[in-house]
């Protein structure tokens, strides 16, 4: 159990709040330098997401801000904490791997605040980064226990080989896996997903995160994935990786899933890839006898991007409590309204009220940040309580994060 921080410790920290506001990405980003100069913690992470604006030396900067800002009242923080001890399961962080980001961090400090950064305020930052590593260490201790030995479970990485390859639209593409082995794996909570492990010849290690876009059953998963233009591990999956092939990839993780309680109306909200955690959960909830009351909703582009729509359609149609609206932003000459899509344009918030039972609802959003933005921050001021709003992002989260 983490030992609690002395007062004087979060007196030091909450001093620091305005330097780490005006300076917090420059700590960040010098820290991630730091880090990245050993390469076993340097292939923990996804070094796209260092580009981009600095997402992740951002997001990280924004962390530890909150965490400071946080320091008497860490409640707060307890459903970022729990993200981010998923995150870490997925990507098999260890114990081993904190003392080199706790190095990284306090030197990071020391060198942008100069002689702010007394002894006093790196040893109070020393104490308050092992006090949540502990917290972290042990809760994902015991995720990686409970993965191990649940039926179909494993620890670290295992082997599947590629079963099924199908193309899903112009640029997505679904992989159906299947253990080496032949044995069982660990059902899933519906929108969760699994990291890889992935050597690119000539390239190197990588490690990938990609929602699982088919139901629980025991024996596979499917993953679906977006080719992007400059994705150096998409744009593999997509052009080598053919049936029969092997992939390294962990167990299950992710707090985003569908509850097991859905006598609530629930409300799949999705943009683009977004909807591969929300054909999951729409299996998932497609395959029980008395399925809940559901609004499927989808924006794309068009049809030649849209995944997975005569699948959404057979599952949705002619369900009693089950249906389905797409979207289409600029639809195509071919692309059929009432056959291929339901209405043009957007996604709106007003469109959502008047179609969807929203503030009876459970609402699970996925999408590009844009969409994110616009939707969980739209339903909050429409009235929706804010625990009846459960979403997934691509890339780092702009909260406490590791």
């Amino acid at each position: 159990m983490a030992k609690e921080l002395s007062a004087a410790t979060k007196a030091i920290v909450q001093a620091t709040v305005p330097a780490l506001a005006a300076r917090g990405t420059d700590i960040t980003a010098a820290m991630y330098v730091l880090l990245f100069k050993d390469e076993e913690v340097r292939n923990l992470f996804n070094q796209s997401n260092q580009g981009e604006g600095g997402r992740q030396t951002k997001a990280l900067a924004q962390a530890i801000l909150a965490y400071a800002q946080n320091i008497d009242n860490l409640g707060v923080l307890g459903p970022a904490v729990e993200r981010i001890a998923q995150k870490h399961v997925g990507l098999q962080i260890q114990e081993h791997h904190y003392p080199h980001v706790a190095n990284a961090l306090l030197a990071a400090i020391k060198q942008v605040l100069g002689e702010a950064a007394t002894d006093e305020v790196l040893a109070a930052w020393g104490e308050a980064y092992w006090f949540l590593a502990d917290i972290l260490i042990g809760r994902e201790k015991q995720v990686y226990d409970e993965l191990g030995s649940a039926e179909g479970g494993w620890s670290g990485w295992r082997r599947f080989r590629v079963a099924e390859k199908r193309l899903e639209s112009d640029i997505i593409t679904s992989f159906v896996l299947k253990p080496e082995d032949n044995g069982p794996v660990i059902r899933h909570r519906p929108g969760q997903y699994l990291t890889f492990r992935i050597e690119v010849p000539g390239k190197g290690e990588y490690r990938r995160n990609y929602s699982i876009s088919s139901a629980p059953n025991g024996e596979t998963y499917r993953i679906s994935v977006k080719r992007e233009p400059s994705g150096l591990i998409s744009n593999y999956l997509h052009d080598q990786v053919a049936v029969g092939d092997v992939l390294e990839v962990a167990p299950p993780a992710g707090d985003f899933f569908l509850k097991e309680d859905t006598s609530r109306p629930v409300v799949l909200l999705s943009g683009g890839v977004g909807l591969t955690p929300m054909v999951s959960m729409l299996e998932d909830i497609a395959a029980k006898e008395s399925a809940a009351n559901v609004y499927y909703v989808h924006g794309a582009e068009d049809g030649k991007v849209h995944a997975m729509g005569d699948h959404v359609r057979k599952l949705t149609f002619g369900r009693d409590g089950m249906r389905s609206t797409i979207f289409y932003r600029t639809p195509r000459s071919d692309d059929r309204k009432g056959v291929h899509y339901d209405q043009e344009g957007f996604v709106t918030l007003d469109w959502l009220a008047e179609n969807t039972p929203l503030r009876d609802a459970d609402i699970y959003l996925c999408g590009p940040k844009p969409f994110l933005a616009v939707f969980v921050n739209g339903l909050a001021r429409a009235g929706v309580p804010k625990d009846r709003i459960h979403y997934e992002f691509f890339g780092p989260a702009d909260e406490l994060a590791a």
